[in-house]
């Protein structure tokens, strides 16, 4: 897995606050930026849960070697945008594909695992030897295979997203990207993202009776 910001909106932090603070002065965001401790500021807003204003900070990650698995759950964070790799156009003829930590942890589990990758992967070249579309042949692959995804979240997505699958409860793929774009965030933005995390970074888990008793700080 390899997680790299493409881009993002530069001194977010300091934007945030000052069009924050625009709400309740005669000054625009523009005449405000640079007069205001926009740590002490952003932080009072944030922490008062208004979180509108972090909006205009927004991250564009490019993520590569991960499992279709993991996108098909990636994708259900609907206000975000997403580009994958095409199974259509791409040919996916080389075998890649991840392993779970479990699989790779029972030598047994694992000489199953990989002699099924190599009998899909196997079918796969002669479907397309034989003239088969790769839009069609793809119909054999796994979710194990990988895929490369670029992610477009505002901050405040991006807050909600990493409440979710930050937790110890996620599925463990969705959760070490999480972990991954949430150590970027908070080196270009430490004041939005000071607390962003699991819900049990803020406070008790929310999780209930399935509460993994093991709480991330």
């Amino acid at each position: 897995m390899k997680v790299e910001l493409l881009a993002h909106t530069r001194d977010a932090d300091a934007i945030c606050a000052a069009a924050g603070n625009s709400c309740y002065s005669e000054r625009s965001a523009a005449d405000i930026v640079g007069d205001i401790d926009s740590e002490r500021v952003l932080s009072r807003i944030v922490g008062m849960g208004h979180h509108s204003v972090i909006e205009h900070a927004v991250f564009t990650f490019s993520v590569e070697g991960v499992s279709r698995a993991l996108t098909h759950q990636l994708v259900r964070h609907r206000v975000a945008s997403f580009s994958q790799q095409s199974q259509r156009y791409v040919s996916m003829e080389r075998a890649s594909y991840v392993v779970p930590h479990t699989v790779e942890g029972d030598p047994e589990a694992m000489v199953l695992f990989e002699s099924t990758m190599d009998s899909i992967w196997d079918a796969y070249r002669r479907l397309e030897s034989m003239g088969i579309p790769p839009e069609d042949a793809r119909y054999l692959l796994p979710n194990g295979c990988t895929t490369n995804i670029t992610i477009t979240m505002n901050a405040r997505e991006l807050l909600h997203f990493f409440s979710l699958r930050c937790c110890n409860r996620a599925q463990w793929e969705i959760r070490e990207i999480a972990d991954r774009m949430l150590e970027i965030c908070r080196e270009v933005s430490p004041v939005i993202f000071r607390d962003a995390g699991p819900p049990c970074v803020r406070g008790p888990c929310p999780e209930g009776k399935l509460t993994c008793g093991k709480p991330r700080r």
